[in-house]
């Protein structure tokens, strides 16, 4: 693998971080939820905010 220069290494952490960030808020969003259809959503966006995240990981 060719490597990662420092403009995509400061890339990465603030893609990392932003998709962290809204894996803790739509998790917070989501224990607050009485409705289940909207905690899904909620639930939905935090796994995929999660699953990005992870796979960004992996260019590390």
């Amino acid at each position: 693998m060719s490597e990662i220069s420092v403009l995509d290494l400061q890339n990465l952490r603030h893609l990392i971080g932003g998709y962290d960030n809204s894996h803790c808020k739509m998790t917070e969003y989501a224990s607050q939820c009485k409705d289940p259809e909207i905690k899904k959503l909620f639930t939905d966006a935090a796994n995929s905010a999660m699953k990005n995240k992870q796979d960004l990981m992996k260019f590390l």
